[in-house]
């Protein structure tokens, strides 16, 4: 397909409970339609509008799931529409083909990493010798690529993160705070990177984009067009460039206004 549509999904298309941000009264709430369950628990969603909408797009563009989320976490959500051809996990480190992780691009994203950036066994020691356990409460590393931190937001202290994103800078990663969870990424893990060698592989002519966090400016900036909602860290530090478009938007509606505009801009009839 000449459209290639890459948007990343928690907080952009799909939302935990505690981000739905639904403002107006219980009875004018959007329907809402479960898209994952973890542990035998509903756990993220999208307004059933949002779902036609999504379905909509399948048809007029090729749709590219693009998230930071493990394989094995993506693999949880239940998108509406046809299933994705092609999807991003892992902040680029990983291409999907029907479902399965593309040798070759596992390959060329090791081999960056190793030549480009401090290794993750560094970053990861970091993390464990100056991270308090009075707000972390757990350590995780992502398919051997990237390392985060779940915290407790209201105790984690704001220069300590500033001084992490500094120490992390200066090899080669950056940091993310999205939620409770802190994310230090190698700077050569990128998102956008994947969407190009998809755009390579599908032959699209026009790449639309969205999502919230910084982790997404890369692809936003990669797009020809580019969203973000009215909530995330990208709303929060007031980021935006001439192709990115700042939507009023925040939760879960938000979402509903991401795939509208995926819609228009992808079949200009419409």
């Amino acid at each position: 397909m000449p459209v290639l549509v890459a948007s990343d999904l928690d907080r952009t298309l799909i939302y935990s409970a505690a981000a739905l941000g639904l403002t107006m009264p219980d009875a004018q709430a959007p329907r809402l339609l479960c898209v994952e369950v973890y542990q035998s628990r509903p756990l993220s969603y999208m307004t059933e509008t949002a779902a036609r909408l999504l379905t909509e797009l399948g048809g007029a563009a090729a749709f590219v799931p693009t998230t930071t989320r493990t394989r094995e976490q993506y693999r949880r959500i239940s998108l509406p529409g046809p299933p994705a051809k092609y999807a991003i996990c892992a902040n680029g480190g990983h291409l999907l083909v029907d479902g399965v992780s593309d040798p070759d691009w596992q390959a060329r994203v090791s081999a960056r990493l190793a030549d480009e950036c401090a290794s993750l066994a560094e970053v990861r020691d970091h993390l464990m010798n100056t991270a308090d356990p009075l707000w972390v409460r757990k350590h995780r590393v992502a398919e051997d690529l990237f390392a985060y931190l779940v915290v407790e937001r209201e105790l984690l202290p704001q220069e300590w993160v500033k001084e992490l994103a500094v120490w992390a800078e200066n090899r080669g990663w950056t940091v993310s705070l999205q939620g409770r969870k802190i994310y230090a990424v190698p700077k050569p893990l990128t998102k956008s990177a994947a969407v190009r060698e998809v755009a390579r592989r599908t032959g699209a002519d026009l790449t639309l984009a969205a999502g919230d966090s910084l982790l997404d400016a890369d692809l936003l900036l990669a797009a020809d067009r580019g969203w973000r909602p009215g909530h995330g860290e990208l709303a929060d530090s007031d980021w935006t460039a001439p192709t990115i478009s700042a939507l009023p938007e925040r939760g879960v509606l938000a979402g509903e206004r991401i795939l509208q505009e995926f819609l228009r801009a992808a079949s200009p009839a419409r």
